[in-house]
């Protein structure tokens, strides 16, 4: 099955995004703002996405989503939906990493696309997930995608990424990278704004897996958070 009928969604930010593939074909994308209402948005966005297209859930071939690292609710919701779908319909179910996705929309976006062509040549992508403070999900991928440093979750200082942008030019983006711009202000640094992971960037990247078969485990699959969760106090309380 070369042109299979795969749901995408990504919950791992701020925005909640679903699309609809046949193929390597976008047949219709769902996306939110920054609502942070990802439980409320989801389902809904399911059957929308659905319904542009002209489809019906059961005529899915596959369930995909985004694994992590990211927001822990989002991540939670989306996964708990993808494998609850798989289950119902006896579907298989894919995943891929939000900072793959994350790397792949800006691969595709219009600002990487107007840098010069020097800038481009032999540059690394940096995706940046905010992970509070000055720390970030990140990782290091060459423009073919291919991954040339792990994810890992890093404290941003002056001297970060040093070693690489003494040798290269480091395309920075993602949510994560906005507060690191007055931080790293080496001249081989280049920072694309609003660039954000969405379930349209999956495509190529899940159709590839299901073409091999590189199917999760429904009962098993946990989203990949990278660190702990760590419950904070509100700020305001209620009496």
């Amino acid at each position: 099955m070369n042109n299979p009928l795969i749901l995408h969604m990504d919950t791992s930010t701020d925005i909640c995004s679903v699309a609809l593939s046949e193929g390597n074909r976008l047949l219709a994308l769902v996306e939110s703002g920054p609502e942070r209402s990802h439980a409320t948005l989801l389902n809904s966005f399911i059957r929308k996405a659905l319904d542009r297209a002209g489809r019906e859930i059961g005529n899915l071939d596959a369930i995909a989503v985004s694994k992590g690292p990211g927001s822990y609710t989002g991540l939670r919701i989306g996964v708990s939906t993808a494998k609850g779908l798989a289950y119902a319909l006896n579907k298989p179910l894919l995943s891929c990493g939000t900072l793959d996705i994350l790397s792949r929309s800006a691969r595709d976006s219009e600002a990487w696309l107007s840098l010069p062509a020097e800038k481009k040549r032999d540059a690394l992508f940096c995706p940046m997930l905010d992970a509070r403070r000055m720390e970030v999900y990140t990782a290091l991928f060459d423009k073919d995608l291919r991954p040339v440093r792990k994810v890992s979750a890093e404290i941003i200082d002056s001297n970060s990424f040093r070693e690489q942008l003494d040798r290269q030019i480091l395309v920075f983006f993602g949510n994560g990278s906005e507060k690191c711009r007055e931080v790293i202000t080496h001249e081989n640094a280049v920072f694309l704004e609003d660039i954000h992971p969405g379930a349209a960037a999956m495509i190529p990247i899940i159709l590839e897996r299901f073409l091999v078969k590189e199917f999760e485990d429904v009962a098993y699959f946990e989203p990949f958070y990278l660190k702990d969760f760590v419950a904070t106090i509100p700020r305001k309380k209620i009496l």
